[in-house]
């Protein structure tokens, strides 16, 4: 069942599909007071949900803000990362569902300041509330998913592998990754642009010195086998004679300053300007812009720096230049020191600038603050939208960093800028079932970490967990160590693990479509399956994968193997040097040897495998092999 509370919302969010009567009770479970929720948790309750939010899976004892941001430092004290997803799910004397629809900050103390209190404190009280409730926890989240609509399917190359690097700079260098991939065998579906393919970074456009025949290039890749996989950010570089800037500011379709002009902001293509998602037609046109790209022959799209991210505003990067030549030819304390340090660090990404735009809604103008969660959001509807069109014979494939729930109708999303650190690999695993609550079910992690230097023994941890995200892509950053998995110098073992994904693919995108159409969740934690299980509820590191998939992953450094909890008696299926073996196991927590370079998971029914295959065009989806029957 599900209710809904409302406090005279100022904008509709979209996040919802159904259509719901506002109820005139006291909202259930909560007490409203000043303007903040509270609900009273019993000592052994469990809240799960807020999406790609940092720790454990569950919630309790931290404190949370919904509030997009690029934050690629995260860790275990990071309060706000890409995604807003205000959806949570209590388990303890009372079990249900919250979500509130709000589109800009919002803070949920989840037992911080008072372990036994859950507070919800929007910054106003304009806002809708919907509480779920049901005979299950699955139930609950089956329930809330159906509110907001069902989650975007995939192409089933999508499943596929992705190499992607900041730092593949020509058309040399992405067909030496094709190459390389081919060379050792290892398969592979995707190759991905990163900025460099673009003219001066501006979206929609190609270097076409690095790409003399983009479009050539684009086909004899495909004829190969790959696919391009481009990114578009947000912004839109000021520059007369480009027509798409021209065009937005011709038309208004960029967020404006108070007086109505244009807001610039500095990002990857200098000064730059933000296209009016919330706009229709703004978003309409951004949208149409996907043809440059797409009558070219790429049949997908990364969406990125959409929270949005913002290097600096015009105006606040004059102010900085102003404040620094005030200590021009001082000598400086310690405190002017620190001050003086400060003016450029703390550019990025201000309060201060996102309080200095404004969007034209069609409920009417609104401050980005007031509305900032929904900005990545609505890129990628806007997106989405323009490609059923531009491609309406195909599916394409299409995600973004940034989100609210909403978006994961219209394409998939990435956890954003990681680190090679353990840390961020049981982070990863951590996440999943946070975003499948909130519909995003094609998601995954950049495997090996985005920034720093990746480790062997990480990447093959981390691809032994990947081999079972929807989206699985290697991603670094320029000036990282390669990562690729021909860079370690014996690909065998990269070889084994990725065919093992190919192997394992009709059955991971047969249970994904699944979840998908029928509102349930891909990846679980073992208590939503196990309910009536004490020990299930404190399993942080183990997730259910479809309905007859058990993991486990390895991820700390310089382990061989790994202490796992069976909830009920289970096959162990195990890939060591590309062979595949079985052997039951009994319900019960035990010690299992994983060597690297072993993949090991637990299924509880039989389980179909195709033959290997180095692309999904070659995969065989008709005729499996079932083990463990």
């Amino acid at each position: 069942m599900i209710q809904k509370f409302s406090y005279n919302p100022k904008i509709n969010t979209g996040a919802v599909v159904q259509k719901i009567d506002a109820s005139n009770a006291p909202i259930s479970f909560f007490t409203l007071s000043d303007g903040v929720f509270s609900y009273r948790m019993s000592d052994a309750a469990c809240v799960y949900g807020l999406g790609e939010a940092m720790r454990g899976m569950n919630k309790r004892g931290w404190i949370y803000e919904s509030w997009c941001t690029d934050q690629p430092n995260h860790n275990e004290d990071t309060r706000s990362l890409y995604g807003a997803h205000n959806f949570l799910l209590i388990d303890g004397d009372d079990r249900f569902g919250v979500f509130f629809d709000y589109p800009t900050r919002i803070t949920f103390d989840i037992g911080y300041t008072d372990p036994s209190l859950l507070t919800v404190k929007p910054a106003d009280l304009s806002l809708d509330v919907y509480i779920v409730t049901g005979d299950s926890l699955k139930g609950i989240v089956r329930e809330f998913r159906a509110l907001i609509g069902k989650s975007y399917i995939p192409p089933l190359w999508g499943f596929g592998y992705g190499q992607s690097r900041w730092g593949y700079v020509t058309e040399k260098d992405i067909a030496a990754v094709a190459d390389q991939h081919e060379a050792a065998g290892i398969p592979l579906d995707m190759i991905y642009l990163d900025i460099d393919y673009m003219d001066s970074f501006k979206d929609f456009t190609v270097n076409r010195e690095r790409y003399p025949d983009f479009k050539g290039f684009i086909e004899k890749m495909r004829a190969r086998g790959y696919h391009m996989i481009p990114i578009i950010d947000a912004a839109v570089k000021k520059e007369e004679g480009y027509p798409v800037y021209d065009e937005g500011h011709e038309k208004g379709y960029f967020c404006t300053n108070e007086n109505g002009d244009d807001f610039v902001v500095g990002v990857w293509p200098g000064m730059s300007c933000l296209p009016d998602f919330l706009n229709p037609a703004a978003s309409e046109w951004f949208g149409a812009q996907y043809r440059a790209l797409t009558d070219a022959g790429v049949d997908g799209f990364w969406n990125d720096m959409n929270e949005p991210a913002l290097f600096y505003s015009e105006g606040s990067l004059n102010a900085a230049f102003d404040k620094i030549k005030t200590h021009e030819g001082k000598t400086l304390s310690a405190l002017s020191f620190f001050d003086t340090r400060d003016v450029f660090n703390h550019l990025a990404n201000s309060k201060e600038d996102y309080d200095s735009f404004y969007h034209n809604a069609p409920e009417g103008r609104f401050c980005h603050a007031d509305v900032h969660n929904l900005y990545g959001y609505k890129m990628t509807e806007s997106a989405a939208n323009a490609l059923k069109e531009l491609r309406p014979d195909e599916p394409t494939l299409l995600f973004s960093r940034a989100s609210y729930i909403g978006a994961h109708r219209c394409g998939g999303i990435w956890t954003g800028d990681n680190h090679s650190r353990w840390c961020h690999l049981l982070q990863s695993i951590r996440q999943m079932p946070g975003l499948n609550m909130c519909g995003f079910l094609y998601s995954g992690s950049d495997i090996g970490g985005f920034g720093g230097d990746c480790t062997r023994d990480l990447l093959i941890r981390w691809l032994s967990f990947a081999i079972f995200t929807p989206l699985m892509r290697n991603h670094s950053a320029i000036f990282t160590r390669d990562q690729e998995a021909t860079a370690f110098g014996d690909t065998e073992v990269f070889r084994h693990i990725i065919t093992l994904r190919y192997c394992l693919i009709p059955y991971l995108y047969g249970a994904f479509v699944k979840a998908a159409e029928n509102n349930e969740m891909f990846f679980r934690p073992l208590c939503f399956d196990y309910e009536d299980d004490p020990a299930a509820r404190e399993i942080e590191d183990q997730l259910m994968v479809g309905d007859r998939l058990m993991i486990a992953p390895v991820y700390l450094q310089n382990t061989t193997g790994r202490n796992v909890y069976l909830p009920e008696d289970m096959t162990l299926v195990r890939m060591s040097g590309g062979e595949i073996t079985t052997e039951p196991v009994m319900k019960g927590r035990r010690y299992f040897e994983v060597p690297l370079g072993d993949v090991v998971f637990f299924t509880k029914g039989a389980l179909p495998l195709a033959e290997p295959a180095k692309n999904t065009a070659e995969l065989d989806m008709e005729h499996l092999t079932y083990i463990a029957d």
